[in-house]
């Protein structure tokens, strides 16, 4: 009996002494991996939403802030009378009291609302706090504020139901300006029933990067402003602009019509807001894709605008096909400066024929056609371009004035910006940089790309005194700014359904640079079938450029110019004459101005003390001054 009460011992001793061992292991070696293990059993956790990273334009501007907007969360173990709860609740979020019921007796550890209970506006928040519900808690939200609201909507997109972004710069950019999640950790049993010991951690979300865009407010409103308008003058399928800076890449402005709201994206068409004109469509660019061939045939040195002459007939014949110049009679005899001022096809012809196929066609691919541009905005399309070995000489032919090639409107404003600058191609971009919204440091910023150089810069200073003269003696006139120098080219592009072109139904467009000598800014519009007007773009798209450029020009800090190529008047042009200096002339030296203007005056003396408008300032005969006397 001893024997074996002395042998238990020793085992209980062994055993009891392992046990210690264990459990001083545990403690000791994994007690914080199992406490964090236990703490995740017993924890219910509330998120806390980060709030997404401003969007500015290049000045600092907001245009894309946030609202607060608290999501409800119900904790079912907390819930002591679900039914009466969900009554409650209902009659504040105007929700069904059967869906409130159900998710509050769910057998899960926390429950968050969808549709009414999500994204609640200031009033109703309150309105959930003050019913003082057990078990019911509201975490950190918060939804975009889109400042302009159909304005940039295409550039700006929109964000989902999760606040993730779902097109144009939210989703482009969308890691950046997301940020990081926190949360809301508490402690409870089975019961709901909070542990004695354990404190609330509260982990506070990391809120998104600020981006900077390239764009500026102020010549979008411009040029918002103008599409407006030519939306109501014109009633057409559609309509776009885009304004870029031609030294960088950057885009300073970019338009669609139709548009839509950002915050109310659902209510729309697809077709609206998954389609942003600017770099998704593709279409024939027409006469403005001359450009291109004028740069080709300069750099090649196959042209000389001055001495070289062509004789236009009004059509010309390629391998026994007729292509027809848009004016039938044709412009006869011209110099090649005039065949651009006139935008005549078979001069071109010419040039694309001097060149050849395989050297317009790589000129057209270095400039940056048949591939995408870059820009960071999704849906960019790639525009469709023959090969050279598919590409006959009628091809080759059409090409070079602007038919039988599909091209996208951010394709052509990077190609032409490349001509008139230098001849360097830039990557077009908009975002500018990021910024650290805690600290305020910038912390990333874009810089212009080079992709490549395409021409000299000798040839592109002769295109830049080809579009020049385009507006002010050719087919670009409407675009013509009293005081700058604008430079630019029209299209009007014959659209194409099922393999056939449409009567009567163009996509019209005009693209400008300015100033001529030094191209601070191009902007392309296109207007596609304009109601009730002729369809060319030199009668509906250049004087909406032009009149983008009189207010865009003076935001860039372009001051006006004294050596202006003066415009080549036509009948129908109104005659303007410059105001002279009126101030300091009496009543009677007054009447003896020969100036043809109607001259009114105010206030009582015999001396003019100041003028409106001011000296040098240019008014349309016949035109009402102002003069005040002393």
């Amino acid at each position: 009996m001893r024997g074996r009460m002395f042998w238990v011992l020793v085992l209980s001793f062994f055993a009891f002494s392992a046990l210690i061992a264990r459990t001083g292991y545990i403690q000791l070696m994994n007690g914080g991996e199992l406490t964090e293990k236990a703490e995740e059993l017993w924890g219910r956790s509330i998120p806390a939403e980060p709030e997404r990273g401003l969007i500015l334009d290049r000045k600092g501007k907001i245009l894309v802030g946030n609202k607060n907007a608290p999501t409800v969360y119900v904790i079912p173990a907390q819930i002591d009378d679900p039914k009466q709860a969900a009554k409650k609740l209902a009659a504040v979020l105007g929700e069904k009291e059967s869906i409130l019921y159900e998710r509050m007796t769910k057998r899960s550890s926390i429950e968050r609302l969808s549709s009414k209970g999500r994204h609640l506006s200031a009033e109703t928040a309150r309105a959930v706090t003050d019913l003082q519900l057990k078990g019911v808690w509201l975490g950190e939200d918060s939804i975009r504020n889109y400042v302009l609201k159909d304005r940039l909507a295409h550039i700006i997109g929109f964000t989902g139901a999760d606040n993730q972004g779902l097109a144009g710069i939210e989703a482009y950019y969308d890691q950046k300006l997301s940020g990081k999640p926190g949360s809301i950790q508490m402690y409870t049993d089975a019961k709901g029933n909070e542990m004695p010991g354990l404190a609330n951690d509260y982990e506070a979300p990391v809120n998104g990067k600020d981006l900077q865009l390239t764009i500026d407010a102020d010549i979008q409103a411009v040029m918002e402003r103008e599409l407006d308008q030519a939306e109501k003058t014109y009633k057409p399928d559609a309509a776009m602009s885009i304004a870029m800076d031609p030294n960088t890449g950057a885009i300073l402005a970019m338009s669609s019509r139709p548009s839509y709201d950002p915050a109310r994206f659902n209510k729309y068409d697809p077709d609206i807001y998954n389609r942003n004109l600017p770099v998704w469509s593709t279409f024939e660019p027409g006469s403005t894709f001359k450009i291109i061939t004028l740069a080709a045939a300069l750099e090649e040195k196959e042209v000389d605008l001055d001495q070289d002459h062509f004789f236009d007939p009004g059509y010309v014949e390629v391998n026994g096909t007729r292509l027809r110049c848009w004016k039938r009679e044709g412009h006869g005899h011209q110099t090649f400066l005039e065949v651009v001022e006139n935008s005549c096809n078979p001069g071109f012809v010419e040039l694309g024929s001097r060149l050849g196929e395989k050297k317009l066609f790589t000129y057209i691919r270095k400039f940056g056609f048949g591939e995408k541009t870059g820009i960071d905005l999704y849906g960019e399309g790639a525009g469709i371009l023959f090969t050279e070995q598919s590409a006959g000489p009628v091809e080759a032919a059409t090409a070079a004035f602007g038919q039988g090639v599909a091209v996208t409107p951010i394709q052509q404003v990077t190609a032409v910006s490349a001509a008139v600058n230098g001849g360097i191609l830039y990557e077009p971009f908009v975002a500018k940089s990021w910024t650290n919204p805690v600290t305020g440091k910038i912390e990333a910023v874009h810089k212009p790309k080079k992709v490549r150089q395409v021409i000299s810069e000798e040839t592109s200073k002769e295109v830049r005194r080809a579009l020049e003269s385009v507006v002010a003696k050719g087919t670009g006139r409407n675009a013509f700014v009293d005081g700058y120098r604008v430079g630019g080219k029209t299209g009007t592009a014959q659209k194409a359904k099922d393999g056939r072109y449409l009567e009567n139904n163009h996509i019209v467009s005009f693209i400008g640079t300015a100033p001529a000598n030094d191209p601070k800014v191009v902007i392309y519009t296109a207007i596609d079938n304009p109601k009730g007007t002729v369809q060319f773009g030199g009668t509906v798209a250049a004087p909406i450029v032009g009149k983008m450029m009189e207010d865009i020009l003076p935001l860039l800090n372009v001051k006006k110019q004294t050596n202006q190529l003066e415009k080549e008047k036509t009948w129908d042009d109104p005659d303007f004459v410059s105001m002279p200096n009126l101030i300091g002339l009496s009543k009677e030296k007054l009447k003896e101005q020969l100036i043809n203007v109607n001259i009114v005056t105010e206030g009582t003396g015999d001396t003019v003390i100041s003028q409106s408008p001011k000296q040098g300032v240019k008014v349309e005969r016949g035109s009402k001054v102002r003069v005040f006397l002393k």
